[in-house]
C-alpha cells in the first residue's frame, strides 16, 4: 500500500474536511515549535555580527556566518509560506492544498534547520576551539538529526507496516 493509500483510509470517523482541518491543526502546531527555535536562532546569529571580536574573525569564517544567516532566514520564510498560503487561500476552500503545501515547506524547513543546527554548532566549535573541532561537532550533531529525524521515524513506519499486513 502506498503512502498516499494509507492516508487516504480513514483511521478515525470524520469527514474529509475534519481532517484537513485537524491536519492543518497539526501543521501549526508544529510551525510554532519550529518557529520558536529558529527565531531564538536567528537573533542569536545576528547579535553576532555586532559583536567586538566578530571583526577579528577569517574571511572564511564570516562567509560560514552569513551563509548560517541564510539558511536561517530560509528556514523561517518557508516555515511560514503554509500560514502565508492560507492567508491567500482563505475562504477559497483549497484546504487539504494548504496542508499538503504546508507538509512540504516543514519537511524542507526541517531539512534546512538540520543543516544549519549543525553549522551553528560546527561555527561555535571552530571559533571557540578551533582545529577539526568544528568539523568534528558539526557532523555529530547532523548525524544524531539524521539519525532521530530520519532514520528512527522510518523504521517505526516500516515496522508499522509490516505489522500491519
Amino acid at each position: 500500500m502506498t503512502d498516499d493509500e494509507v492516508a487516504d483510509q480513514p483511521r478515525r470517523n470524520e469527514t474529509a474536511d475534519e481532517r484537513a482541518d485537524r491536519n492543518w491543526t497539526e501543521v501549526l502546531q508544529e510551525l510554532r515549535v519550529l518557529q520558536t527555535g529558529t527565531q531564538i536562532l536567528t537573533g542569536f546569529l545576528l547579535a553576532l555580527a555586532f559583536q567586538p571580536a566578530f571583526a577579528d574573525l577569517a574571511l572564511g569564517r564570516k562567509g560560514l556566518y552569513l551563509v548560517l544567516i541564510a539558511l536561517s532566514a530560509l528556514s523561517s520564510v518557508l516555515a511560514l509560506a503554509p500560514v502565508a498560503a492560507h492567508r491567500v487561500l482563505f475562504r477559497a476552500g483549497a484546504k487539504r492544498s494548504v496542508v499538503t503545501a504546508g507538509h512540504v515547506c516543514l519537511i524542507a524547513a526541517l531539512a534546512i534547520v538540520s543543516v544549519l543546527l549543525a553549522g551553528v554548532v560546527g561555527f561555535v566549535f571552530d571559533v571557540v576551539i578551533g582545529g577539526a573541532s568544528g568539523w568534528i561537532a558539526g557532523s555529530v550533531l547532523a548525524a544524531i538529526a539524521v539519525v532521530t529525524w530520519v532514520l528512527v521515524p522510518v523504521t517505526v513506519r516500516t515496522v508499522r507496516r509490516k505489522r500491519a499486513d
